[in-house]
């Protein structure tokens, strides 16, 4: 069944979520900061786009939100032309942004004020799972909101999970970048392992992959790590906003958090080297320098 949409944030993420939603039949009406962008989605899409938040959600059944940390949702949700001022009562906001649990339940609160249902959602699959339509979606609220938004949002997703109340999809995220962050960073040690004690890097990729220690980042990552190539996927500055966010929540809930804690100043390390845009993936350039340097 169509729906009338409003999706907020076009960035690497929202502008291909917001096209599959647009190719699924769904009259589209988009907003960005940056307006050309909007406009050319517009066209791109045979959508509408809008001059403010609230422009973009008036009329909207669910309206989707995809920006940069906290303030900007709040920004885009609170302001006189935020979302809310565009909402009617019965309607749907749904965030996609990876934000802090707080955030998520304070939003959901302000929200229901006006009798506007609220879901945390953030996503897992980076610009590609964007891309391709096949995202993990990760998400806190009711079952029946939920349940009525879950058929629209599999437009861009390939598989999404209520977790529990609104703030468990931010905290689900939380886990997914920990796991992340320790898993590339065994990648990037092994690599470097490899390359130190005389190995070919593909041989050995080939060999282990096929075991226990193949994992998605090897086999999507490591060809661009053995190239020193960090151009493809989620940047460094995104990934320690995040690591921020579970390193701060561990220290609300009592969660030990060494490795990631680690690995957080690791990609500090690569901020430093001037790979703030890298890709996750470049935790090896790091040690590539520091062997470098010796």
């Amino acid at each position: 069944m169509s729906m009338k949409l409003a999706f907020i944030g076009l960035g690497v993420m929202g502008y291909p979520m917001a096209g599959h939603l647009a190719n699924a039949g769904h009259q589209v009406c988009v907003y960005n900061r940056t307006t050309a962008k909007a406009k050319d989605w517009a066209q791109q899409y045979a959508g509408d786009y809008a001059e403010t938040p609230a422009q973009a959600a008036k009329g909207a059944d669910i309206v989707f939100l995809c920006v940069g940390n906290d303030d900007d949702l709040r920004s885009v949700v609170y302001s006189e032309s935020g979302v809310l001022a565009g909402m009617n009562a019965g309607t749907v906001l749904v965030d996609h942004t990876t934000t802090s649990a707080k955030v998520a339940i304070e939003v959901a609160h302000k929200a229901a004020e006006q009798s506007v249902a609220f879901l945390d959602a953030p996503v897992s699959g980076g610009q590609a799972g964007a891309e391709n339509g096949v995202l993990t979606v990760m998400v806190g609220g009711e079952q029946a909101i939920f349940d009525r938004v879950q058929p629209v949002m599999s437009a861009y997703s390939r598989f999404s999970q209520l977790l529990g109340k609104v703030g468990s999809g931010q905290t689900c995220k939380m886990v997914n970048q920990i796991c992340i962050a320790g898993v590339v960073q065994g990648l990037a040690e092994g690599l470097h392992f490899a390359k130190q004690a005389g190995l070919d890097g593909e041989k050995v990729i080939e060999t282990i992959s096929k075991g226990a220690a193949g994992s998605w980042q090897m086999e999507n990552r490591y060809k661009t790590m053995l190239a020193g190539e960090y151009e493809f996927g989620f940047a460094v500055d995104w990934m320690r906003k995040d690591l921020g966010i579970a390193l701060d929540e561990a220290r609300n809930n009592g969660a030990s958090l060494s490795l990631t804690a680690m690995v957080d100043q690791y990609y500090a390390d690569v901020q430093a080297l001037g790979g703030g845009r890298y890709d996750t993936s470049s935790l090896l350039a790091r040690l590539d320098a520091i062997h470098d340097k010796k």
